[in-house]
């Protein structure tokens, strides 16, 4: 059975590139039937804090993955924290130094980076000399009597190591340009590589998908997974996603973080659609589709090895198309607590008007791409809209004012106002004043609205109500 897993560390906010990796590795298990597992890689006791693994959950399941196994769910294979898995890496860690696959390192930080720096200078790769390898029973017990911290490194062979990647195809690397590496720092904590080669290895994990920025540490994991007699999982390595610029997407991009979206009102079913074309197309090449639609189609082996470029315009757009076909009451209910925070609505929500709430979200839905821009959108239904000087001389022109009032004699002779009604006025306005078209609707819009451009105008009047309709086009007669 397939068994795969994301194992994030948090040590910050789950970002869109890692979340990506995420959302691959469960679109994966879920084509092949198989397992997807939450790991948390915990061992940076100075960064890693239990705010961010509470706020990764919420967000992946805000995406709406689910795991089969993880910290919150359980599992046969836990615990899922390696913080709490500390004891079996040092077993094995143990395991490794009577099995002379591993030696205690003494050199200190220090000496570290002189000789790295010295290896550059010369032009050697900056790799660990393995001074330490072949150090003598009475050499280590100079060193631990002194009272040096040392480290545990596993003992690196010369050879060539191959692999097959289901995305790169062939790869292969020449382990003498690679020193002996660290398993266990001095401080008793496992390295990256030897956590995840044992985590790997007791979970059964099957295929290790994630970044080609991991491609390079495949061979170490490779080594590590012949010491522990366990069989190489299959490799994929997802091209990175870059910004417009064509650096690292990060922070200075926009938005970066799944929360982030989160707060601005994104639909969760918008992001996931978005993060999958991300190095990855379906083959009717469509870019809006539902998982379900994909899953029996997708492989890993067509996403793109080129890097891919996030576009914040084509995950607006798509985010848009979500938000016009949404259900109207989840949207409303998205949306009242922005309206709220701005002050258009009561926060008490018993006292909240929701027919006409649904109007004006159904109104404004079309000009929005999140729904925190739903406060700017709707602005116009709850506070006197301001007129700016240009639009004041636009409306003091002979043709505004005879559109202005004819449309506000016609207003006079209603005692309410509907989409039908409002449209029937402008065709008796159109009559009067025989303009048509952009130039009829315009002085219309901007007096009512304060802008040029907006929802649909019978929409705006229908909400309104006729009595400030009257109000917004008499001020300016």
């Amino acid at each position: 059975m397939v068994r795969v897993r994301f194992a994030p560390s948090p040590t910050g906010l789950l970002h869109i590139g890692n979340a990506r990796m995420a959302v691959f590795n469960w679109l994966f298990a879920k084509r092949h039937q198989g397992i997807f597992i939450l790991r948390i890689e915990d061992t940076d006791v100075a960064r890693s804090e239990k705010k961010y693994m509470t706020q990764l959950i919420e967000d992946l399941h805000w995406l709406g993955l689910t795991w089969q196994e993880g910290p919150d769910v359980g599992g046969q294979y836990g615990p899922y924290l390696q913080s709490e898995r500390l004891h079996i890496y040092n077993d094995i860690c143990q395991n490794f130094l009577k099995e002379e696959l591993a030696y205690p390192c003494y050199c200190t930080p220090e000496q570290l980076e002189e000789r790295r720096q010295l290896a550059r200078l010369s032009g050697k790769p900056p790799r660990y000399d393995n001074r330490c390898r072949n150090l003598t029973d009475t050499q280590k017990k100079t060193f631990e009597s002194s009272g040096t911290n040392f480290t545990i490194r596993f003992k690196v062979p010369d050879e060539l190591i191959v692999f097959d990647d289901l995305i790169r195809g062939k790869c292969q690397f020449d382990m003498k340009l690679t020193g002996d590496f660290v398993i266990m720092r001095s401080d008793g904590t496992p390295s990256f590589h030897f956590a995840v080669a044992v985590d790997d290895t007791m979970m059964q994990i099957t295929h290790v998908i994630r970044g080609e920025d991991h491609l390079s540490n495949t061979p170490c994991h490779i080594l590590l997974f012949n010491a522990l007699n366990q069989k190489p999982p299959q490799f994929a390595h997802l091209s990175l996603t870059m910004g417009a610029d064509r650096t690292l997407l990060s922070k200075r991009h926009g938005a970066s973080s799944i929360s982030e979206y989160r707060k601005l009102g994104y639909l969760p079913e918008a992001i996931l659609n978005y993060m999958m074309l991300l190095g990855w197309m379906p083959k009717d090449k469509n870019e809006k589709f539902k998982v379900n639609d994909i899953i029996d189609t997708f492989e890993i082996s067509s996403m793109s090895k080129a890097s891919s470029t996030f576009d914040q315009q084509k995950l607006d757009w798509l985010s848009g198309q979500y938000i016009r076909e949404a259900d109207i009451e989840r949207l409303t209910s998205i949306a009242i607590p922005y309206l709220q925070s701005a002050g258009f609505i009561s926060t008490d929500e018993a006292k909240i008007d929701k027919t006409k709430l649904k109007l004006i979200i159904d109104a404004v839905r079309g000009n929005i791409s999140c729904l925190s821009q739903i406060v700017h959108e709707s602005e116009i239904f709850f506070k006197d809209v301001v007129i700016s000087e240009k639009h004041v001389e636009f409306l003091s022109s002979e043709t505004s004012q005879s559109i202005l009032s004819a449309f506000y004699m016609e207003l006079k002779k209603q005692n309410n106002l509907s989409p039908d009604i409002f449209r029937e006025i402008l065709k008796t306005v159109q009559k009067e004043t025989r303009v048509n078209g952009k130039g009829l609707y315009m002085p219309i819009r901007v007096a009512l609205t304060g802008r040029e451009h907006g929802p649909e105008l019978y929409s705006v009047a229908n909400i309104l109500g006729i009595n400030t309709c009257k109000t917004r086009i008499e001020r300016f007669l």
